[in-house]
């Protein structure tokens, strides 16, 4: 997805906002709770109940978290929690000093899979459209994706998750089991909606998706407003 967080009249929905809405849309979205001082991100970590947790720096500036230090994994205690927090805070303004940061995000360590995005877009032409490829960094490296006009249906979902040169990978995801396909033109199916009702989204980028045996799981997802109020 190309990155519009610069486009003239778009905002980045605040990160707690942008997840709110995917599950809201019935996207499965990892539980995220945002810590804004120290003492939020141990109080989070308690209250997520989850170890390990992932703590990663929460700002609509800010695309590569990795790139900036804004990500720490494997934390295991209240105490690491405040660690991470102070890592990442001093990460992000030595490498990022004018980005406007909102505070860390504290999730559970979830099990990765193949990962995908899906996201949608406003096309001057075209109108609302549904975007689908392989997540993470890969997605513009390759810029291996599908299309469709939203809102799509399922079957078209399907048939998106099949198109992209990189299909083989989904079938077989760890030596030999495909990933759940009927999970992700779900996602497809839901993100394709929420383009089509709320006009005031111009992008969604829901990336990275985890694709396994048994469902789908999106970790992060980034919403730009700014499309037709």
């Amino acid at each position: 997805m190309p990155d519009g967080a610069g486009a003239p009249g778009r905002r980045a929905f605040p990160e707690t906002e942008a997840h709110a809405l995917m599950r809201e849309y019935g996207v499965p979205m990892v539980r995220t709770l945002l810590a804004r001082d120290v003492r939020e991100a141990a109080a989070r970590f308690t209250e997520l109940g989850a170890i390990p947790a992932v703590l990663k720096v929460s700002s609509p500036d800010i695309l590569h978290k990795t790139d900036v230090g804004g990500v720490r994994t494997m934390i295991r205690s209240a105490d690491e929690a405040a660690e991470a927090f102070d890592g990442i805070m001093a990460s992000v303004k030595r490498l990022a000093p004018e980005a406007a940061v909102e505070g860390v995000t504290v999730q559970p360590f979830v099990e990765r899979g193949v990962e995908v995005i899906v996201g949608g877009l406003r096309d001057p032409q075209f109108g609302p459209v549904v975007v689908f490829g392989l997540g993470g960094v890969w997605v513009e490296l390759f810029k291996d994706v599908s299309y469709r006009l939203a809102p799509t249906t399922r079957e078209k979902a399907r048939r998106m998750t099949m198109e992209i040169r990189a299909a083989p990978v989904l079938k077989r995801y760890r030596g030999g089991e495909p990933v759940d396909i009927d999970a992700l033109a779900d996602m497809i199916v839901s993100v394709s909606r929420l383009m089509a009702e709320r006009e005031d989204v111009a992008e969604v980028d829901v990336n990275p998706i985890f694709a396994r045996r048994n469902g789908a799981l999106a970790v992060d997802v980034k919403v730009l407003g700014g499309g037709r109020q």
